[in-house]
């Protein structure tokens, strides 16, 4: 992480400033990475759960636009950067403890926002109230894609890892 950007924000001295003060100073966890949550705007869905290091938050408050930090990739992501599926911040929020971000967006084009084609990274459920063992199967919940990721992607890696 960037000593840089890391100086962005201020320093965490006081349990009373970090949750009743205005001081923005977030809790990275040992990796320099803090969660990020993020909902669509108009219907409140939950598109995709990420992470941000201190650059792509700065890069995110100061453009208005969702940056992430790729673990996978392990470098600054702009979202839509590639797809064209930009994420526009409408609302940013830090909870009390200040480690943990949310973010409400306006999603540009489809509206999609997972980079397997569906409008949510959650377009699966998992049963609940009934035996965990490896025949627990997921129930789709969100049926169609809004784009093709192979014809969005083409050559890219596959963010997700084994």
């Amino acid at each position: 992480m960037s000593e840089d950007y890391q100086n962005n924000f201020e320093k965490r001295i006081s349990v009373e400033e970090i949750e009743e003060g205005i001081s923005l100073s977030p809790k990275f966890d040992e990796n320099g990475l803090i969660p990020c949550i993020t909902t669509d705007n108009d219907t409140g869905d939950v598109l995709m759960m990420g992470y941000m290091n201190a650059e792509s938050l700065t890069k995110t408050i100061e453009s208005g636009e969702a940056y992430y930090y790729s673990r996978s990739q392990k470098k600054i992501w702009h979202k839509g950067s590639v797809s064209g599926l930009k994420q526009n911040i409408v609302e940013m929020m830090i909870d009390d403890d200040q480690d943990c971000l949310w973010i409400s967006v306006k999603v540009q084009g489809s509206g999609a926002s997972c980079h397997v084609g569906y409008k949510s990274c959650f377009y699966r459920s998992i049963p609940i109230k009934g035996k965990v063992n490896k025949n627990l199967k997921l129930k789709k919940a969100d049926q169609e894609k809004l784009f093709d990721p192979e014809e969005v992607y083409k050559d890219l890696p596959n963010p997700t890892k084994i």
